[in-house]
């Protein structure tokens, strides 16, 4: 290394306070450092901390400091804040923070920002809190804005972004990159070239390295590629997303009605699309709605509240078909502490082929050519794992209570549950897809249903049977 190399690396001193830790959470000291600043009124030593920050460093920082200080810490930083730092915020925190901003300047931060962006933090704001913002832009970037909105929430439309590069069919190579040098519009980054009609239609797309390996007289239509995986404007994210995953896509031209260039979707917002949509089947098998971290308790208890009752009503009927049994229990003691062990593994063996077809569902991997072959297989699963939960469980509770007869009836009802489980837990979540009911939110309500009903019918049945009890 030179000396005046060293003398470099000498010059550039490390950050005073390191903004994560080991473990890649936000440093106590650097937030610490960070609020005093916001105290002592100090812009200056707040830019120092912050003003270099990744947006994905900024938004936690926001999510984490107290919210009396996240305006103050936006306004200390000024034209060194950057709006991105808004979309990596939870919604809930976000539209707290736009509320104690001045509506100029969130205009101002948004008309810095790409087009995607933009619309990913206006489209939660109320409409009237829009009309404000959009009010105070650019005609051209307000009709940009509202374009993107007016089309339906978790489409192509919303999440497109509308700067792109495109070019007429009869331009040349070297006519191209000349404009590509000399525009000033162009978005910050990207990965292809689209060639229109003279009226706007789509007619492909260019590679940039083609386009720098190819001679300057040579017509961009020489070397573009039909587009085969256009993107209409109107399409469901989640649809998009996995056709990005399908075809490798890192960016994909988007379409209105009439086949004309709107938009461009890139692999970065897709990657957030497909994290959206991972964690709202997550949240709906867990009856949890769209509950965010940052929710008040009022929020979180009503959200959660709907499904509770629900979950109370099949409870319920489990419990009427015990009562059916109430005889038959009382005979036999040993009955009822038996009973929950089959309801439960038969509940945890549905889970577990339920959540398999919903996420089989959500990936276009489990339709009608496999059912049959998928029902068999989970057949043959139940069976085999029944039958070898009973002989465990038959074998305890004969050692147990010392009653070889009650190894045998809950031997039996366990293979039994197991079975319908492993049925229910695969046809329910595809009935309610055919129904047009998203199973990922109501499958695990039925499931369970099937399992407690099923599991406590044959266990107290058999029972009774096999021991002549009562019913």
């Amino acid at each position: 290394m030179s000396e005046a190399a060293e003398l470099d690396v000498a010059a550039s001193p490390e950050p005073a306070i390191p903004v994560r830790d080991e473990e890649g959470h936000l440093n106590p000291d650097f937030i610490a450092a960070v609020e005093t600043a916001i105290r002592a009124n100090d812009p200056s030593g707040l830019r120092a901390l912050a003003a270099n920050l990744h947006e994905a460093d900024t938004g936690d920082l926001l999510e984490t400091i107290n919210p009396e200080e996240r305006a103050a810490f936006i306004r200390l930083l000024g034209e060194d804040f950057d709006y991105t730092a808004l979309t990596e915020m939870d919604e809930a925190i976000r539209l707290q923070v736009l509320e104690d901003l001045p509506t100029e300047a969130i205009a101002e931060g948004l008309g810095e920002l790409d087009s995607d962006d933009a619309v990913y933090i206006l489209e939660d704001m109320d409409e009237d809190d829009q009309a404000a913002i959009l009010g105070e832009l650019s005609y051209a970037d307000r009709a940009q804005l509202q374009k993107a909105l007016d089309y339906p929430e978790e489409s192509a439309g919303r999440r497109m972004q509308s700067e792109f590069i495109a070019v007429a069919q009869f331009w040349t190579v070297g006519q191209t990159i000349d404009y590509m040098r000399e525009a000033r519009d162009l978005p910050d980054s990207f990965y292809e070239i689209y060639v229109v009609d003279p009226a706007f239609k789509l007619l492909g797309s260019v590679h940039l390295n083609k386009i720098l390996r190819t001679k300057r007289d040579e017509k961009v239509t020489s070397i573009m590629e039909e587009t085969r995986q256009a993107v209409l404007a109107t399409e469901d994210q989640e649809e998009v997303a996995r056709r990005f995953e399908r075809y490798n896509l890192v960016s994909s031209a988007v379409v209105d009605e009439n086949e004309r260039l709107v938009g461009v979707l890139t692999v970065d917002d897709i990657v957030d699309v497909i994290q959206e949509e991972a964690e709202e089947d997550l949240r709906a098998l867990a009856g949890v709605g769209d509950e965010e971290i940052s929710d008040t308790v009022m929020t979180i208890a009503r959200s959660r509240f709907a499904w509770l009752v629900v979950n109370l009503g099949t409870a319920i009927l489990a419990s009427v078909v015990i009562a059916l049994f109430e005889e038959t229990i009382e005979a036999m003691v040993a009955l009822a502490v038996l009973m929950p062990i089959v309801a439960s593994m038969g509940g945890n063996a549905g889970t577990q082929t339920m959540t398999v077809a919903v996420r089989g569902i959500a990936t276009q991997e489990l339709g009608t050519r496999n059912m049959m072959r998928v029902l068999n297989r989970e057949i043959l699963v139940s069976a085999l794992n029944g039958v070898a939960l009973a002989i465990l469980i038959g074998v305890t509770s004969w050692m147990w209570f010392g009653n070889p007869g009650l190894g045998v009836v809950i031997g039996g009802s366990i293979i039994v549950n197991m079975l319908f489980a492993g049925i229910s837990g695969l046809l329910i979540p595809i009935a309610l897809d055919r129904l047009h009911v998203d199973p990922a939110i109501a499958s695990s309500v039925f499931v369970t249903t099937v399992t407690d009903v099923v599991g406590f019918f044959a266990f107290l049945g058999i029972a009774a049977l096999w021991f002549g009890l009562p019913l």
